[in-house]
């Protein structure tokens, strides 16, 4: 059993042996705290953070994406800034463009950028990024992906989210656990978003492999006065959009394709927690070979050398904007879209209006 694994298992101990260096982190990190709060810089419009307190991915993309269609739909300009993590670029800040390689810029970036066509803007120094996009765009909101703990960069909106299947692990800050800040950082956020509960409030099928890790879930937390408030998102698939083309297929027109042509599928992913996709993908009726990589992972022809014309390719949206110059031509990514509870979306919408107009004023 590796770290990662050891963190959401509640039988497994044997992290606590790292526990003078757990103390170590949060000293260090409550250091840094005092030190970029004592100095924040604030914006001059409103500025969303979207970001969580664990390592790995808990939707925070997916989450964004969404917010930026929301807000735009609203009339706000809307831009973005991320870290641009692993992102090679000769020199930051930069303005990512669908021209753009994931190699040079990142892979969260370039997706967001492809499905938005949005403003954004990569630096680690996220201060460093709000200030170029704000000097070269006409933008009078920002979002954040990621930066919940970039305390120099001045936030109104803080949006934490949460995979509700894995939760907050043991409950311990790295290395013992994947906390990146302790739990009571959750009493002040302005919402706390649980990824992965239906909009009904049920949770995900027991039956399914990543439910054997809910028990150290967040859910417990929400009954405990003081927290934020907390609101449900689903991730919903759409539809599946082949690779270097134009090509969409339902559902229905995917499974009959693979059935015509006796194609054995494989499904690909390298993401922070590659089981959410692989059970995406059985739901879908689909029966696939799986084989999971690291986070962004940077792909190479090798990694799918051992497909032929019998083969059909799924992966994720992240996982395509890296694979489009060597997947074999039957490849495609599940669309997806965050499916958010209406109350969620307006208490947001009505905060980030009267944010606008304290900034104006």
């Amino acid at each position: 059993m590796n770290l990662t694994d050891a963190w959401y298992d509640k039988n497994t101990r044997w992290p606590l042996l790292l526990q003078p260096l757990e103390w170590l982190y949060c000293s260090l990190a409550k250091s840094q705290k005092r030190k970029k709060l004592a100095q924040q810089w604030q914006p001059p419009c409103p500025l969303i953070v979207v970001g969580n307190i664990t390592v790995g991915g808990t939707g925070k993309s997916p989450l964004t994406i969404e917010l930026i269609d929301i807000l735009q739909r609203q009339g706000y300009k809307v831009g973005v800034v991320s870290r641009g993590y692993k992102a090679k670029i000769e020199r930051f800040p930069h303005q990512v463009t669908v021209h753009d390689e994931t190699a040079q810029v990142g892979d969260e970036p370039l997706m967001i950028v492809k499905r938005t066509q949005v403003n954004l803007v990569i630096d680690p120094n996220r201060v460093r990024a709000c200030q170029y996009l704000l000097a070269n765009n006409d933008c009078d909101v920002i979002i954040s992906d990621d930066g919940l703990q970039h305390y120099a960069m001045g936030r109104d909106i803080e949006i934490c989210v949460v995979d509700s299947a894995r939760g907050l692990g043991n409950g311990h800050c790295m290395p013992v656990g994947p906390l990146r800040e302790l739990p009571s950082r959750l009493q002040s956020v302005d919402y706390i978003i649980q990824n992965g509960i239906k909009l009904d409030g049920k949770e995900p099928d027991s039956k399914k492999p990543d439910s054997k890790k809910q028990n150290n879930k967040i859910l417990p937390w929400l009954n405990q006065q003081g927290l934020a408030p907390c609101f449900n998102m689903q991730l919903k698939p759409l539809a599946w959009q082949q690779l270097n083309t134009e090509q969409i297929l339902s559902f229905d027109q995917f499974n009959q394709l693979i059935s015509d042509n006796s194609y054995q599928v494989s499904a690909f992913a390298g993401i922070g927690n590659p089981q959410r996709f692989f059970n995406s993908v059985e739901e879908l009726g689909i029966h696939a070979k799986t084989q999971s990589f690291a986070d962004h992972y940077q792909y190479s022809a090798a990694d799918f050398a051992q497909l032929n014309d019998k083969s059909v390719l799924c992966m994720t949206e992240k996982d395509a904007v890296k694979c489009e110059n060597y997947v074999p031509a039957q490849s495609y990514y599940l669309k997806i879209a965050a499916q958010l509870e209406p109350d969620f979306i307006q208490r947001l919408c009505e905060q980030l209006k009267k944010v606008t107009e304290q900034k104006r004023a």
